[in-house]
């Protein structure tokens, strides 16, 4: 489905430039949303499982920031990341 409208053109535009830094390294940080990591690469939904955060499709997955999440969820925010950086390493990204 293509583009349409001037705001799905900016959205389309930013989809392209997420995936210009996608061919680069990739870092996850605590700014990030889960739906951010998710979007780079689904395969850390076991990752964010694994650290308590089993509802990866609910409205705060896109509104708070890891660092916020993983306060609410009690685990490791540093742990965290650590993790999803470690998968996305190994992946080649």
């Amino acid at each position: 489905m293509g583009c349409a409208g001037r705001e799905m053109r900016v959205n389309c535009i930013m989809d392209r430039d997420l995936f210009y830094h996608m061919e680069e390294s990739i870092m996850v940080t605590k700014q990030m949303s889960i739906g951010e990591v998710l979007r780079l690469d689904k395969g850390t939904a076991p990752i964010f499982m694994n650290y308590g955060m089993h509802c990866l499709g609910c409205p705060h997955a896109t509104a708070e920031s890891l660092e916020q999440a993983a306060m609410v969820h009690g685990c490791d925010v540093d742990a965290l990341v650590k993790a999803l950086n470690e998968y996305l390493d190994g992946k080649g990204n």
